[in-house]
C-alpha cells in the first residue's frame, strides 16, 4: 500500500533528494552563444562567481570591427562586470575558453578541432545570442534568430553529454494571445520552410509580403523568435530542452553591482532621451502594468531553470518559464516615469537640449500634436540654426529616429499584458534557503524607488560615462535650463495674449460671421422659402 506523507515528512524527503543549483553545475561544461552581450555577462559573472566547482565555460566569439576573437575574449575578461570574480577568485576566469566562430555562419563557422572539442565535453548549452533590433528586415531577422538558433541545435544534436539546453526567447513572442501560459504554441508559419523562403525570395519581394507572413505580430523580431520558439520544440525528442521567457530586462538590482546596464534598448534609451529633453511626448496608457525585470533576477531565474532541467534529463517535455512579474509586485506605466522622473531631476544628465519635462499621453492624437510641436518644430529650428552657423544640421534626423522609435515601443506600452508564471515561483519554492540569498528572483523584494536610483546612476556611469563627481555641474544645468523654459513658456504665452488681444475684433467678426452663416443655412433647411414650388400650388 502506497503511503501518505505529512507535508512535513514531503519537505524532508525534498531536502533528502534536493541537490543545489552550484552542486548541480559541479564538474559541467557549459557552452554558451551571446555571451559577450548583456544578459549574456551577466550569466557568465554569475555562474563564475556562484557556481565555483563548474569545469569549464566555452563562448562563441566572432571577429568583429576588425577586432580579433582571441582580443575580444581578452578585453571581455578586463570588463567591469567581472571586478568581483578577479577580486574574490581570479583562478575562475581561467576557466573561459575561446571557441572562434559566427552565430551567422555555416556550422557556426568554427574550426574541425572545436567543433569535436564541443561535441566530446559540452554537457549544458545557453543559447542566448538574438539581434534585439525591432526594426530589422525580416531576411536578417530570421537568418539571426531563427538560423542562427537552427545551427546551435545541430551541434547539440552531436553533443554525447548534454543534460539540458536553455533557450533564452521572449514573452513577447506571443503577442496574439491574450494570456501567455508556460507552454508551447505553434508558430505563425513553418520555421524550416520561412527560413527557405527568406534564402529564396529577393528583398524586394520579401519586404512586399512581410505584412502577410507578420500574421498581426508588431515586428519581425517578435516574428522571428516565434518560429525559434517553435523550431526548438521539434528538437524535444532528441535532448533535453528548457525555454526562458523574460519581459522586459533592465538595470541590475543588485548584482554585480546595482544598476549595471549596458547599451540603450527600450527603457533605458526612453530614460536617456527624456532626461536630454529630446523626448517630450509618449503614447502610453498609465494604468497599465510594464513587468521591469532586473537582469540579475532574469538570469538567476534562467540558471535555476538550468539546473532543473539537468535534474530531469528522463522527462522529455520542454520545460518553459516566464521571467515575469506578473502582478507580483506591480509597477504601472505612469508610475515608472513618474518615479523615473523624480529620480532623473535628482540626478541629471550632464547634456541635455533642453529641460526634461516631458509627459505621457493616453490619447494617441494629443501625443502626435505634441510631437509636431515639441518635437519636430524645435528640431527644424535647431537644425536652421546650424545652418546659421554654418555647421551640420542633425536634430531632424535625431527625431525621426526617436520618432520611429516610440511607434514600436507605443504598441507595448498600450496594450493588457497577462504573463502567467506559476513555474517561476514553484521553482523559487523548491530552492533552498542558501540557493535562495544567492540566485534570488523574488521579484517582490523589489524597491522601485531605490531600484529607479540606481537604474539612473547605473546609465550615467556606465552607458554615459559620467562619473558621480559631475552631478554638481550637472544639477546647475538643469537649474539654468529650467529658468530658461520657464522664461520660454512665459514669452510664448504673451505672445500669443498679445496676438489674441491685437486681433480680438477680427477673431469676433469672423466668429458673428461664421455664427450669422450658421443660422441663415439652419432657417433655410427648417422654413423653406415662399417662392419655391409649394407658393405657386
Amino acid at each position: 500500500m502506497e503511503s501518505i506523507l505529512s507535508p512535513d515528512q514531503q519537505h524532508l524527503l525534498h531536502q533528502q533528494h534536493y541537490r543545489s543549483v552550484p552542486e548541480t553545475y559541479a564538474g559541467r561544461t557549459l557552452f554558451i552563444t551571446g555571451a559577450t552581450g548583456f544578459m549574456g555577462k551577466v550569466l557568465v559573472e554569475k555562474l563564475l562567481r556562484d557556481c565555483g566547482d563548474l569545469k569549464c565555460i566555452y563562448l562563441l566569439i566572432r571577429t568583429k570591427q576588425g577586432v580579433d576573437a582571441a582580443q575580444r575574449r581578452d578585453d571581455y575578461l578586463k570588463h567591469t562586470v567581472f571586478d568581483r570574480v578577479r577580486q574574490t577568485d581570479r583562478a575562475q576566469l581561467d576557466k573561459i575558453k575561446l571557441i572562434r566562430g559566427d552565430i551567422l555562419g555555416d556550422g557556426l563557422d568554427m574550426s574541425e578541432s572545436d567543433r569535436t572539442e564541443l561535441i566530446e565535453q559540452v554537457d549544458v548549452v545557453f543559447h542566448c545570442a538574438a539581434n534585439v533590433r525591432f526594426d530589422q528586415e525580416l531576411k536578417h531577422a530570421v537568418n539571426f534568430n531563427t538560423n542562427g538558433a537552427m545551427r546551435v541545435l545541430k551541434l547539440a544534436e552531436q553533443m554525447k553529454r548534454l543534460v539540458a539546453f536553455v533557450h533564452v526567447s521572449t514573452a513577447y513572442c506571443q503577442c496574439n494571445e491574450e494570456v501567455v501560459e508556460e507552454r508551447g504554441y505553434s508558430a505563425p508559419h513553418n520555421p524550416l520552410g520561412i527560413s527557405k523562403l527568406t534564402e529564396l525570395v529577393s528583398d524586394d519581394v520579401l519586404q512586399l509580403v512581410t505584412p502577410n507572413l507578420l500574421s498581426n505580430l508588431p515586428n519581425t523580431y517578435a516574428f522571428s523568435k516565434a518560429l525559434t520558439e517553435d523550431l526548438v520544440c521539434s528538437y524535444r525528442d532528441r535532448f533535453p530542452i528548457a525555454i526562458a521567457r523574460p519581459t522586459i530586462v533592465v538595470a541590475s538590482l543588485k548584482e554585480p553591482v546595482p544598476g549595471w546596464i549596458e547599451g540603450t534598448n527600450g527603457p533605458t534609451g526612453l530614460m536617456i532621451g527624456a532626461g536630454r529633453g529630446v523626448i517630450r511626448s509618449m503614447h502610453c496608457n498609465p494604468d497599465y502594468e510594464t513587468d521591469l525585470m532586473p537582469v540579475d533576477i532574469t538570469m538567476n531565474a534562467i540558471i535555476v531553470l538550468g539546473a532543473e532541467r539537468i535534474n530531469k534529463t528522463t522527462d522529455r517535455e520542454v520545460m518553459f518559464c516566464n521571467v515575469s512579474g506578473a502582478n507580483v509586485n506591480p509597477l504601472t506605466w505612469g508610475e515608472a516615469l513618474e518615479t523615473g522622473r523624480k529620480k532623473l531631476y535628482e540626478n541629471p544628465l550632464c547634456f541635455a537640449l533642453w529641460y526634461p519635462d516631458g509627459s505621457i499621453k493616453s490619447s494617441y492624437y494629443y501625443h502626435m500634436l505634441c510631437v509636431i510641436f515639441f518635437h519636430f518644430l524645435p528640431a527644424y529650428l535647431i537644425d536652421f540654426m546650424m545652418i546659421v552657423l554654418r555647421r551640420k544640421p542633425f536634430m531632424v534626423k535625431v527625431q525621426k529616429k526617436i520618432t520611429q522609435g516610440l511607434e514600436i515601443l507605443q504598441y507595448y506600452t498600450t496594450k493588457v499584458w497577462v504573463f502567467k508564471n506559476d513555474n517561476m515561483r514553484a521553482m523559487y519554492s523548491r530552492l533552498s534557503e542558501q540557493d535562495r540569498e544567492k540566485f534570488y528572483f523574488d521579484i517582490s523584494q523589489v524597491h522601485w524607488p531605490t531600484f529607479f536610483l540606481n537604474y539612473i546612476l547605473g546609465v550615467r556611469q556606465f552607458v554615459l560615462k559620467e562619473s558621480p563627481e559631475t552631478l554638481p555641474k550637472a544639477r546647475k544645468l538643469l537649474r539654468n535650463l529650467y529658468v530658461l523654459d520657464k522664461i520660454t513658456q512665459t514669452v510664448f504665452y504673451m505672445v500669443m495674449l498679445w496676438l489674441v488681444w491685437s486681433y480680438w475684433s477680427v477673431v469676433l467678426e469672423t466668429i458673428q460671421c461664421v455664427f450669422d452663416t450658421g443660422i441663415e443655412h439652419a432657417r433655410n433647411v427648417i422654413f423653406p422659402s415662399r417662392s419655391g414650388p409649394a407658393s405657386r400650388v
